[in-house]
């Protein structure tokens, strides 16, 4: 199975440049993380490049984090900035081989009608599958449980696809938290299965808790098994939080 560790999440006891090595020590094959903004591209190309590593996801850039944005494209007043950050993901993404990026819809004010909201999505998404489409890479879109992120836009499955069906563009599909949609949706493996072919990535975590496969009440051993069972080939990125350090919450790994 194909693995991608994140970085943000995973060897947090490290330096983040430092992070490259460890994932190639633990037999990582390829990597993830929210963002690479904050690096020059060319030295991250060269840790990947040093430890054989590939770049299986990284998000568009989605305005102020620290602050609290979680995403731009629902936010009509920063259309300019959500453009600008397609250009900026792109020149990442072709310098790191990266051929996915996720967009983060967002956090949207209370003060944009419904109508307005839904129509600055949609062009904001159909802007972004055109440009990332001639550029050679995939968009994706995440739902994300309202525990976690409070007000966050895009919750379940059912809602991503709608989303895509308007944005109506064959470079649009779905990135599949397992975590946030055990959440949001339960019903895991007939969702998976009922979804695969827009499924390009998906990510893992135990709930409660957002800790490693285990520790919690989904069935991995089950789950695991189904996704290649259903013929999912895509990476499937190990975004938790280790429930006590990195290295020694790795064992669940030695089965796969």
């Amino acid at each position: 199975m194909n693995f991608a560790a994140n970085l943000t999440m995973l060897f947090t006891e490290y330096d983040f440049l430092d992070r490259f090595e460890k994932a190639y020590k633990y037999n990582f094959k390829a990597i993830e993380y929210l963002f690479p903004y904050d690096y020059n591209p060319q030295e991250l190309k060269n840790l990947l490049n040093e430890f054989n590593l590939k770049q299986a996801l990284h998000n568009l850039p989605a305005g102020d984090w620290n602050n609290g944005d979680r995403g731009i494209a629902c936010h009509p007043d920063r259309t300019d900035e959500f453009r600008e950050g397609i250009d900026k993901g792109i020149e990442y993404a072709k310098t790191l081989n990266c051929n996915q990026l996720n967009c983060l819809i967002g956090i949207p004010h209370d003060d944009i009608s419904q109508k307005e909201l839904k129509n600055t999505i949609i062009s904001n998404l159909r802007y972004a599958s055109d440009k990332l489409k001639n550029a050679g890479i995939i968009l994706l879109i995440e739902a994300i449980n309202t525990i976690d992120i409070p007000g966050f836009y895009l919750n379940t499955t059912k809602q991503a696809k709608e989303i895509i069906n308007e944005v109506n563009s064959d470079n649009i599909f779905i990135q599949y938290d397992i975590y946030h949609m055990q959440i949001m949706e339960g019903n895991l493996s007939l969702t998976l299965r009922n979804n695969i072919e827009m499924i390009k990535h998906i990510q893992i975590a135990d709930h409660p808790g957002r800790n490693e496969p285990g520790t919690g009440e989904i069935n991995y051993n089950f789950l695991l098994k189904y996704i290649q069972s259903i013929g999912y080939k895509g990476y499937i990125g190990c975004e938790y939080n280790p429930y006590s350090n990195t290295e020694d919450g790795l064992t669940w790994l030695n089965k796969y």
